[in-house]
């Protein structure tokens, strides 16, 4: 086990470092950092002293990947790349373009990020696990029939059109939550109960249908047949079997949201106000600051590979005839 995860740890640098070199290039293919100077600056006629003068104190006046001028090891450490994202292997994000500290940025928006995210994954889980169980249980029937449409029909509506409609209909009708906007401790919840609403009913369709076809796989197989056999019950069957054995592929499709858990719903937390991270980084990318955007890139993708080492370490858990060597 700790051979596996010394290995994963070592598998996860490069693939870091190719995030950052891709992340770099394309975010210098769009925006040269004269650009991102006269963008900073906000005035129309930016004389090249003061294009000089921003890129100096904000460390753009090196040259991107390859510095020819210095010498040794310089030539790769006194470079832009180099200095704006070797220390985010060490978890220092530096600051942004506008001399806020890009660490403490996201510890005081985890926290809303994490107040929607959260609960959204949990309750979701439970419901779209149930309601596949449920049509898994009567399948064939016209219950189950009706559950797929349902499916179908909300899989086929856009996540825009429930943020909207929940909006427009929860909070500009009736009256009943905020329709936008954040505060902190138990006043969070009025602004937060919309927003977990929403995402747990569009994620409704495409889930528990995914999950359905998991169980309908699981409970064709000769060991399912074999406890019907033996006298054990349909719910049986499928609560006690059925549902164990589908553990493994429920994991897998689990950790793709583990990074959302952390990093915000850019949608979500645009639309309702909430000063989250996915706020943060969309923000970011308008206002063209690369260093928020790269770190925010940067912990998505260290997450997802958390998210990967911790769901192959979860399958011992679920399943003894998997061993991590």
């Amino acid at each position: 086990m700790i051979a596996y995860l010394i290995r994963r740890i070592l598998y996860a640098i490069p693939i870091l470092i190719g995030v950052n070199l891709l992340t770099f290039a394309l975010f210098f293919v769009v925006n040269t950092p004269d650009d991102m100077a006269r963008m900073q600056l906000g005035v129309k006629r930016v004389t090249p002293e003061a294009i000089e003068k921003w890129k100096l104190q904000h460390g753009y006046d090196k040259p991107m990947m390859i510095n020819s001028a210095a010498a040794g090891i310089g030539k790769l450490t006194d470079t832009i790349f180099w200095q704006k994202s070797a220390s985010m292997f060490v978890l220092d994000f530096g600051y942004s373009d506008d001399g806020r500290s890009i660490s403490r940025e996201i510890a005081t928006r985890m926290g809303p990020s994490l107040a929607i995210a959260l609960p959204t994954f949990l309750i979701g889980l439970i419901i779209y696990v149930s309601f596949a169980l449920l049509m898994t249980l009567f399948r064939a029937t016209a219950l189950d029939i009706a559950g797929v449409a349902l499916c179908v029909l909300l899989m086929s509506i856009s996540g825009l059109f429930y943020i909207i409609g929940g909006q427009f209909l929860i909070s500009k009708l009736w009256h009943l939550v905020p329709i936008s906007g954040y505060d902190g401790g138990l006043n969070s919840f009025k602004f937060v109960v919309l927003p977990i609403a929403i995402g747990v009913i569009g994620g409704i369709g495409s889930s528990s249908r995914w999950y359905r076809t998991i169980f309908l796989e699981e409970i064709g197989k000769d060991y399912a047949r074999t406890a019907r056999a033996k006298g054990l019950s349909e719910l049986r069957v499928l609560f006690t079997h059925v549902l164990k054995n589908a553990m493994i592929p429920i994991l897998t499709g689990v950790v793709v949201v583990i990074p959302l858990l952390f990093m915000g719903s850019l949608l979500t937390e645009s639309f309702f106000g909430i000063p989250g991270l996915g706020s943060y980084t969309i923000d970011a990318i308008n206002a063209q600051d690369f260093s928020v955007v790269r770190a925010m890139v940067f912990l998505g993708s260290l997450l997802y590979i958390v998210g990967l080492i911790l769901t192959d370490i979860s399958y011992t858990m679920v399943d003894p005839r998997v061993r991590l060597q």
